[in-house]
């Protein structure tokens, strides 16, 4: 550790280290363990952890179709429902059974399976489980138009995201060319301000895109490769998006009806949304246990949000982010850590603006090692330097914390966190790895 601090690289950062035997919690290491830093992503671990415990390693999303009015020869006198309750994974492409196409097909199915041809009436995307704000406060604004700044709504889909696809010009400082989105993106102007780059060098682009915004603007350099390059963003707007691939999915199944609303665009004219009279079909995501693999594992921010606003509206039946919070803090005020120790303001950890303690990361590792749902996740956090660690990474920002058995056969649970580094976040990575590499 004196070696770390005697780096130029750390002359200006704030450093924090937090180590303790994890069969006896004795104190192994304490550096600056109760001074509050940005985590960055190693705030996901008092979310994932909460989550197993408050919803059950079980716990599955539901995404119900219900409709209202009566179905006679073929005909539905009434309109479909299709209600959300936040489900982060449907249309993902991570999971064989969540992917944009299966999910389209069962729901049809299940309309088909009900002898309606023609519907009378509208279908209905409501996503009112979940409050209307789909992001958190603090998240900054070169953040949420890109896809690891994805909001979350009551009805989500495709994680929130999409790729624009580039071509560059033939040399460095010429303009580029948008070949097209994929899934295609549900606005009215995408303008292009990205350039092309040096040939060697990389995608750096940045997608500006406001939630329910109609207007993006791209900009930064891809390489002049030759070659398309791909800039991953946020969808603005989930709705639109669901609704125009559900209407080219009704069209290719011949079944008719007046038109596709959603809970917000209905809101916004100053109407309520109906409830539908039955419920014929309920779609189920994968469980918590698999959710948390790719919370953790590939550091999913939309799911950090998701799985707060479902405590939210688990617990106090309020799918937002503050309500979140609110029953976050107090879950963990309840098992040890101070209130002061977890500013926190999302559930992912992307604003800066969260400041926890190193000892409240390890505190909660620590709860965690007991519990029966124990093994997922610890089976979720990723793989660092021979050691079991949940990274966080924001400009200037780097952490990590998990656990590590020795050669010896000794458990460490462990949180390192620097803040306001200087230089390369990969040189600091090697140079916290050194200090780590004393509990191997």
């Amino acid at each position: 550790m004196d070696k770390l601090l005697a780096e130029p690289a750390t002359k200006h950062a704030s450093i924090s280290l937090y180590v303790v035997n994890s069969k006896t919690n004795e104190v192994v290491f304490d550096y600056n363990s109760q001074l509050g830093l940005a985590p960055a992503s190693c705030q996901k671990i008092f979310t994932s952890i909460a989550a197993f415990e408050l919803l059950g390693d079980t716990f599955q999303y539901k995404t119900a179709l219900g409709y209202d009015g009566v179905i006679k020869k073929g005909v539905l006198n009434g309109n479909i429902y299709i209600t959300g309750y936040g489900d982060p994974t449907l249309g993902s492409w991570r999971y064989a059974t969540t992917k944009d196409t299966v999910v389209l097909n069962d729901w049809i199915e299940s309309i088909k399976k009900l002898g309606i041809k023609k519907i009378n009436g509208n279908i209905i995307l409501n996503g009112k489980a979940f409050s209307s704000q789909p992001l958190p406060g603090g998240w900054p604004w070169e953040d949420i138009g890109n896809y690891y700044g994805a909001g979350c709504w009551g009805l989500n889909w495709y994680e929130n995201q999409y790729d624009l696809m580039l071509k560059p010009g033939l040399k460095e400082g010429d303009s580029t060319t948008i070949v097209g989105t994929k899934p295609a993106l549900q606005i009215k102007t995408l303008v292009n301000q990205v350039k092309t780059g040096k040939k060697d060098g990389g995608v750096d682009a940045t997608i500006y895109l406001a939630p329910y915004s109609d207007v993006a603007v791209a900009s930064g350099t891809i390489p002049a490769t030759g070659k398309e390059s791909v800039v991953s963003g946020a969808t603005s707007n989930p709705y639109h998006q669901l609704a125009k691939v559900l209407e080219d999915r009704l069209g290719q199944s011949s079944i008719k009806y007046k038109k596709i609303i959603n809970s917000f665009d209905d809101l916004a004219v100053g109407d309520s949304i109906a409830k539908p009279d039955s419920i014929f079909h309920t779609y189920f995501s994968p469980k918590l246990d698999s959710i948390t693999y790719w919370f953790l594992r590939k550091s999913v921010n939309l799911y950090g949000e998701a799985l707060l606003k479902t405590i939210a509206y688990t617990k106090v039946g309020e799918g937002s982010t503050d309500k979140g919070l609110s029953v976050l803090k107090q879950f963990w005020q309840d098992r040890g850590i101070e209130r002061s120790a977890l500013r926190i303001i999302d559930g992912s950890g992307l604003s800066p603006n969260n400041h926890v303690t190193t000892n409240a990361l390890v505190t909660a590792l620590q709860y965690a090692r007991d519990k029966p749902w124990f093994p997922s996740f610890y089976d979720a956090l990723p793989w660092y330097n021979g050691m079991k660690l949940k990274s966080g990474t924001i400009s200037g920002i780097k952490g990590f914390t998990g656990y590590h058995t020795s050669k010896a056969g000794v458990g460490y649970t462990v949180a390192m966190v620097v803040n306001d580094y200087y230089g390369a976040s990969s040189e600091m990575v090697k140079n916290m790895f050194l200090v780590l590499e004393e509990l191997k």
